[in-house]
């Protein structure tokens, strides 16, 4: 049986939203480009380095749950944070 893809939109909306000061700046764009969906996150500038995190953490990990998701559904995730 073939398991639908969730909303991973939403997700990264929810995981950014819970961590910056001005959630309500948060915006994500899903883009479709060739056989890749491309998650375009923006939010306030004075809440860049919270999405970022130190060294990069934070937007690895984020990076990291939807390359699980990428293998779980057979689509491939990527996501990209906009200044």
């Amino acid at each position: 049986m073939s398991e639908t893809a969730p909303d991973v939109s939403g997700l990264v909306e929810y995981i950014a939203k819970a961590m910056v000061d001005a959630p309500d700046q948060v915006l994500v764009k899903q883009l479709e480009e060739g056989d890749a969906t491309v998650l375009e996150l923006e939010v306030a500038e004075s809440d860049m380095g919270k999405v970022i995190g130190r060294q990069g953490r934070v937007v690895r990990a984020m990076r990291a749950l939807l390359d699980a998701v990428s293998d779980r559904f057979d689509k491939q995730y990527e996501l990209e944070i906009l200044e």
